[in-house]
């Protein structure tokens, strides 16, 4: 599952607008026109060798640190700016290995929308999948944390599943 795919299918089950999505880059600290937040909201096309065509003028690559920009802006629009209390320095992250990809997003949506483990265990059954806290636990370590797990895509799938069950309301008929 591509970077595009997970900002595709988050706002999907969140019900995100494209003005919301632009302004949550820009609190990301990125500045991403309509078009270009369009573009990553395409779906990728991929080549004869399954690589992603990159040569689609309509199609945008969402890299780690877009992904990692808009989820730092979900957060803040989300919950709020963060105001930092005297005498505290911004923390910098150490320079070890950084999340992959699906953990990232997992941890920061989690943080976003407020969710305790509870809360996420519930997510997954309702999406049909039944885990552990130790298995959540494992996911939200840190990288370079011996008991660190890897967030696979189906176990990430399942998740944006259950969060669309959640937050997306059934269409009336």
């Amino acid at each position: 599952m591509t970077n595009n795919d997970l900002l595709i299918r988050l706002r999907y089950a969140l019900d995100i607008k494209n003005t919301d999505m632009i302004d949550i880059f820009k609190l990301g600290g990125m500045e991403l026109s309509k078009e270009e937040v369009l573009k990553i909201l395409t779906k990728p096309q991929f080549d004869e060798d399954g690589e992603i065509d990159l040569s689609n003028p309509n199609f945008m690559l969402c890299d780690y640190e877009t992904l990692e920009s808009f989820l730092n802006g979900f957060i803040t629009f989300k919950r709020g700016k963060q105001e930092q209390k005297p005498g505290q320095t911004k923390a910098l992250e150490p320079a070890g290995k950084r999340d992959a990809a699906n953990n990232l997003f997992i941890k920061r949506v989690k943080i976003a929308l407020s969710l305790t483990t509870e809360d996420m265990i519930d997510i997954f059954y309702d999406a049909g999948l039944n885990v552990s806290k130790g298995e959540i636990g494992a996911i939200l370590r840190k990288a370079d944390h011996r008991n660190y797990k890897e967030c696979g895509d189906n176990f990430t799938r399942n998740f944006i599943k259950g969060l669309t069950m959640r937050y997306r309301q059934p269409e009336q008929q």
